[in-house]
């Protein structure tokens, strides 16, 4: 399935339906009282979070939603029935923005999370509610009140526990299929990776957590250079950031600051996560670039990582110490 995670639609609620002008005529009864039932409420247009879903590919297809209108009011106190709501399900993550005035109207963060996009109009009265000791038979009614419309955009940041950070072909898209079941798409030239890919990592019995492979990241990269900005708001919520450079780097201390200033430009507070520098495809550095790996150092409370994710070598060592941050993280949240 293509992964989307932006689009903007319109939402529309129903309409109510107009209120009812009746009097009640019986045989024996040529002049009763007003008996106009009310009008109908419009239906409402929500939306409803779902962990299930994984992409807003399906509102790049369809970008109007209209919720059915109220029926109208019947004589004989008859109401209205109340019109049908529409109910828009997206993925957990979802950001729900008004186009025009771009604020947020929700943040989607927990599965079945739901809120009201458009409101429904309110039905109109019939006029057996107007009647009163000086007017006892009236003769109008209220008709329907609009349903809200809004132009919205849908927004989704994945939520993961640890983001892969890295430049192109950095090895982020094998370490993912190594330490989850997620088959993301792996070859050897640079972005093969497309989309984000979400991975569900057992750490421990019972204890697991999710790594988000974000394709990779070049100089320019917040400004829309590359893949540009599409893919780093995924990194926003993610509580441990692990920098991925290959082993045989030239200038690693480079590269880091690069993707450093990219998340910088892009979001200061990303920058205040826990954070992981990772040294990938051990496998093809030789013995020198090793030694001087294991002495390499971007600060003290950056821990360092030499791993192999084709032969295996330093994976679990990876996935220990990113548990051990977020439980940290999680303490701190607390």
């Amino acid at each position: 399935m293509k992964f989307i995670d932006t689009a903007t639609i319109a939402v529309e609620g129903g309409a109510g339906g107009r209120g009812c002008v009746s009097f009640r005529r019986e045989k024996y009864v040529p002049k009763g009282g007003p008996n106009g039932g009310n009008g109908g409420n419009g239906g409402s247009v929500f939306i409803h979070a779902d962990r299930n879903l994984n992409t807003l590919l399906d509102y790049r297809y369809k970008s109007r939603y209209k919720a059915e209108r109220g029926e109208h009011g019947k004589g004989s106190n008859k109401h209205g029935k109340r019109g049908k709501d529409v109910v828009l399900r997206v993925p957990v993550g979802t950001i729900i923005r008004d186009e025009m005035t771009e604020q947020i109207i929700a943040d989607l963060t927990e599965h079945e999370q739901e809120i009201i996009a458009a409101k429904g109009g309110k039905g109109g009265r019939g006029n057996a509610e107007f009647a009163t000791s000086t007017n006892r038979t009236p003769r109008y009614a209220e008709p329907g009140g609009e349903g809200e419309n809004r132009t919205i955009i849908l927004e989704l940041k994945l939520l993961a526990d640890v983001g892969l950070v890295g430049l192109p072909n950095a090895g982020k898209s094998t370490l993912i299929s190594k330490i989850s079941a997620a088959k993301p798409k792996i070859a050897d030239y640079p972005f093969t990776t497309l989309a984000p890919n979400l991975g569900i990592v057992q750490a421990r019995e019972f204890q697991t957590f999710t790594v988000a492979d974000i394709p990779g990241l070049i100089q320019g990269a917040h400004q829309g250079k590359g893949l540009g900005i599409q893919f780093l708001r995924h990194i926003e919520r993610t509580s441990v950031l692990a920098f991925l450079i290959e082993s045989t780097d030239e200038d690693p201390r480079s590269t880091f600051e690069t993707l450093a200033a990219e998340l910088r430009q892009f979001n200061p507070a990303i920058l205040d996560k826990s954070k992981l520098l990772v040294f990938t495809k051990k496998d093809i550095a030789d013995d020198q670039i090793l030694i001087k790996l294991q002495s390499f150092s971007i600060s003290s409370d950056i821990p360092t990582l030499i791993i192999s994710a084709v032969t295996g070598d330093g994976i679990q060592d990876f996935i220990d110490l990113a548990w051990e941050k977020l439980i940290v993280e999680r303490t701190e949240l607390k």
